[in-house]
């Protein structure tokens, strides 16, 4: 009996011997083949660029399939075409000046500031009109406010009553774009030119601009401007600004104030000796 179990215990081992020496030796030989494999698939890719990167696509192509869907979220990766906003270290450095200038003293953020410099020193360029002017007229107006709006209508940066002006806005969609930062400065500045041209000098184009030319005073509107503008000047020439103080502007506005048209030639009598016709320019910050 125990002859028996002894026969059977070592034809057991012998099973097991020899089933392990044929997994090593099967696994043996698959590695091998394994590895010779990858060594003419590696050799194919280097002479065959283009088998290479047809691979790499396909591979390519996989993972992105595998990869989980994203997030649902509410934002659009487009939102940045809309931004009027851009670094003001990209700026020139006299620009730069100004925008962090006008960022600290109006606590508006300097990104959106930079855009509107840019855009003031362009339409400077293009108009022959100081490109500081503008922006101290934008500052007096609005305090750099894009969607500021007066009760009598006054809208935007440059605070350009709309509904007088509406037809300047009808090439960029509308008079809606009134409150897009950069179509406002430039219809703004369209009617400044108007208003200096109409004057024949700065001080009396900005009279008309805030709608007071017929009257002995502006409400010192002309001298804020000028005065902001001086300040702007010497930040954009590197040197500190005065320290002049003039009243901070406010939202609120006076109602828009007739201006006498331009005079007739002489002997020339207006019809049925009415009295000159009278327009609203714009209405600006008391």
């Amino acid at each position: 009996m125990s002859k028996a179990f002894d026969a059977t215990a070592r034809g057991l081992r012998t099973f097991v011997s020899d089933v392990a020496d044929g997994f090593f030796e099967i696994t043996h030989n698959g590695f091998a083949l394994v590895g010779l494999a990858i060594v003419f698939a590696a050799l194919a890719l280097v002479a065959r660029p283009d088998l290479r990167k047809t691979g790499e696509e396909q591979l390519m192509g996989w993972l992105q399939s595998r990869k989980p869907a994203p997030e649902a979220t509410d934002l659009e990766p487009t939102a940045i075409e809309r931004t009027t906003a851009a670094s003001p270290d990209d700026l020139p450095k006299q620009q730069a000046a100004v925008a962090y200038w006008l960022s600290k003293k109006y606590r508006v953020a300097a990104e959106p500031l930079s855009v509107l410099v840019a855009e003031a020193y362009q339409i400077g360029k293009r108009t022959k009109i100081d490109p500081t002017l503008i922006l101290a007229i934008m500052a007096i107006e609005s305090s750099f406010n894009p969607f500021a709006q007066s009760h009598v209508g006054a809208q935007g940066l440059m605070q350009v009553m709309t509904r007088v002006h509406g037809d300047k806005y009808e090439s960029a969609g509308g008079t809606l774009t009134a409150f897009d930062p950069v179509t406002n400065m430039r219809v703004g500045v369209k009617v400044l030119q108007e208003c200096i041209a109409r004057a024949g000098s700065l001080e009396g184009g900005l009279r008309y601009y805030v709608g007071a030319a017929n009257l002995d005073d502006d409400g010192g509107y002309a001298a804020k401007v000028l005065a902001e503008h001086e300040r702007l000047r010497q930040v954009a020439g590197g040197r500190p600004p005065s320290t002049m103080v003039v009243p901070p502007p406010t939202t609120a506005r006076a109602q828009p104030i007739p201006v006498v048209a331009p005079a007739k030639p002489a002997g020339e009598e207006p019809a049925n000796g009415s009295e000159p016709a009278k327009v609203a320019l714009l209405s600006a910050v008391s």
